[in-house]
């Protein structure tokens, strides 16, 4: 231990969720005492701020990278320690590899990583009436980290092994409706959770239309 009193982390089930965040879209500086989180979703901002409970002022950062977004930074050595306790280093774009996350809270973290660097699309099947696709994904430049989380949704959310597309800078491991539907289950339970509204609600958009078209599908059978 680097000080003789700090404050300590443990896991549980927003500790989890940040997590997730500063693997996506966090940074450790090299200091081993700062630490910073840039999206462009205010909504992710006051979230750490609520778990952390944090009262420091937040600016935007702009990049010729990424544009823009609203930046947090701040100094928690606690913190600190625990993050890298679990696999996440500074400069980690590159080096992150698997994440010491007790299966527990695993889908807390995934849903912090789905906030930061996961996305949801869709779009009508034209193979079929009233049918439509969509799928999760989740984009990382590291390969070993990408794997990880194929792994750990396989044997936790008895997903298929989805497809990994290999992209400019990055991959991006995604997922069809059938798994996709697996995973916002598992991510989004029963409880109150920290999470992007944006995402969730458009996610839960794709699957309402999914059921909906499921229910017409059988009405016109029963029909028949």
């Amino acid at each position: 231990m680097r000080y003789a009193y700090k404050k300590q982390y443990t896991w549980n089930y927003d500790i989890a969720y940040l997590v997730g965040l500063f693997a996506s879209d966090g940074c450790l500086i090299n200091d081993g005492r700062h630490l910073n989180i840039t999206s462009k979703d205010i909504e992710i901002i006051h979230s750490v701020e609520a778990i952390l409970d944090l009262h420091v002022k937040f600016g935007i950062k702009t990049s010729n990278y990424n544009g823009w977004g609203y930046h947090l930074s701040f100094s928690n050595v606690a913190l600190y320690d625990f993050l890298v306790g679990t696999g996440l280093t500074p400069a980690k774009s590159l080096t992150i590899g698997e994440i010491d996350v007790p299966d527990e809270f695993y889908f807390d973290f995934l849903r912090g990583e789905f906030d930061g660097d996961g996305c949801v699309r869709g779009f009508k099947d034209i193979r079929w009436a009233n049918s439509h696709m969509f799928y999760i994904e989740f984009t990382s430049a590291s390969p070993v980290f990408l794997q990880f989380l194929r792994d750990n949704n396989t044997r936790l959310a008895g997903t298929t092994k989805g497809a990994i597309h290999h992209g400019k800078g990055a991959d991006t491991l995604s997922y069809a409706k059938k798994d996709s539907m697996r995973l916002a289950a598992a991510m989004y339970y029963p409880r109150p959770l920290p999470s992007l509204t944006r995402k969730r609600t458009k996610l839960f958009g794709f699957i309402k239309q999914h059921q909906t078209a499921i229910i017409v599908r059988n009405a016109r059978v029963a029909e028949w």
